[in-house]
């Protein structure tokens, strides 16, 4: 079940654009210390060269992780944002909830793809995320399961190659001088 490929391939002679990437981690539990995805992410992040533009901890409520991720896709300098936690089934996985209302463009294709790559790593389990992902005033917004090997699928096999300017044979990145056209 290893043998994942992103289909594409980079383009070495294209030059490496850095994203400014916020990162929220939603969880009733977790405080920074054992933050262990939003640690796993973070560490991602800047090893494939992007900018970690903030990164915070809100509880499973759902005007909390509404307001956060307002005020990031309010703020220019921010081209993505990341949530780790509250995708699940239960009463107080709320992150879709709080985070849809704001999307001006659901990417439908991200809930497809996150469930494939997530069935190669954990079988019909993936049937219990709510996994998804949006656009809003020109920020990509990617909500992801809280566990570890979720985040590890999410970034490695999806993420990491659309937010990357090299990769094609297209990307996220190209798209951003774009988003805000009207």
């Amino acid at each position: 079940m290893n043998n994942f490929t992103p289909g594409g391939k980079l383009a070495e002679d294209r030059e490496f654009k850095p994203v400014n990437i916020a990162l929220l981690t939603v969880s009733d539990t977790r405080g920074r210390s054992e933050d262990t995805s939003g640690d796993l992410l973070e560490k991602r992040i800047l090893e494939a060269g992007h900018k970690l533009a903030d990164r915070q901890i809100v509880k499973d409520d759902r005007e909390c992780i509404s307001d956060m991720i307002k005020n990031w896709i309010e703020d220019d300098n921010i081209n993505a944002i990341i949530s780790t936690g509250g995708t699940g089934l239960t009463g107080r996985d709320i992150t879709p909830e709080a985070v849809k209302p704001l999307f001006e463009k659901e990417i439908d294709g991200f809930s497809t793809v996150w469930h494939m790559v997530s069935f190669q790593s954990v079988g019909l389990s993936t049937l219990q995320s709510r996994a998804c992902a949006g656009l809003a005033n020109g920020t990509f917004i990617f909500c992801l399961p809280g566990s570890n090997g979720a985040c590890k699928d999410g970034w490695d096999k999806i993420i990491k190659w659309q937010l990357d300017s090299r990769y094609g044979p297209c990307n996220m990145v190209e798209l951003m001088p774009r988003l805000r056209e009207v």
